[in-house]
């Protein structure tokens, strides 16, 4: 297979010097607090943190230590109680609702452990469907969604509803949808958490060549040490707060 490839080590990949860079995130001092009526639930609790253009970061630590939580924030899905989140020199703050859901659109890329992909649809209509709920008119986004299907070795399978395709094959769906737009940016919440390792190996081989040969930065949560190994850097959380690795 095209992207099957040695897996290096953290001591190997930190021996290749890469040139400076700019942040493309920020957090500083975020607090995040979730308040359940009878409780009130820290899930961030003054994280600051700084993600380099072109990064591979993997999130780990233990259950409901607050990595999908920063995820989430971090990508402006859901807003903070205090502190500051830039992408890009933008303070997400200072954008309304409408205008952040326009910037992950055109700029930010998801990938989720259950695919969220929607069953009566088939791959390339799955891949083309942020396009088109972005304006982009039906021709050019059908192109776009054939040629992102194309990168991810699936074009074969573009008429294929999700059900007649392996866990393997709708995760790569997922990372089609995800990268159809050329985003600077992919957040992908326990990727291969629900593959068997053969099918895991293979999506993060995809996810590395993109890495190195598109220059796209992807924030990773991930309880696997395999996935954790082949990113740049190891951000680990504990209640709420970072412990290594910012």
């Amino acid at each position: 297979m095209r992207f099957l490839r040695s897996k290096p080590s953290i001591s190997e990949m930190a021996a290749v010097e890469k040139p400076r860079r700019e942040a493309i995130i920020r957090a500083i001092d975020v607090v995040k607090t979730y308040d359940t009526g009878k409780v009130q639930v820290n899930a961030l609790r003054g994280v600051s943190l700084n993600i380099l253009r072109g990064e591979m970061v993997a999130i780990m630590g233990p259950s409901g230590c607050g990595k999908t939580t920063l995820l989430n924030c971090l990508s402006g899905l859901d807003d903070i109680d205090n502190g500051q989140v830039f992408v890009e020199g933008v303070e997400l703050s200072t954008l309304s609702d409408n205008a952040k859901t326009d910037y992950r659109a055109r700029r930010m890329g998801f990938i989720f452990q259950f695919y969220n992909l929607l069953p009566v649809l088939s791959a390339v209509e799955n891949v083309e469907l942020p396009l088109l709920v972005s304006g982009v008119k039906a021709r050019e986004a059908r192109r776009r969604a054939v040629d992102s299907l194309r990168r991810v070795e699936l074009e074969d399978w573009a008429t294929h509803r999700p059900g007649e395709l392996s866990g393997g094959q709708r995760q790569r769906v997922t990372v089609a949808r995800a990268l159809v737009n050329d985003p600077a940016i992919v957040w992908a919440d326990e990727p291969t958490g629900d593959l068997d390792s053969a099918s895991a190996d293979a999506i993060m081989d995809l996810i590395v060549d993109l890495n190195e040969n598109h220059d796209q930065t992807f924030v990773i949560v991930t309880h696997d040490p395999r996935i954790s190994e082949r990113c740049h850097r190891v951000v680990r959380m504990r209640d709420g707060e970072i412990t290594d690795g910012a």
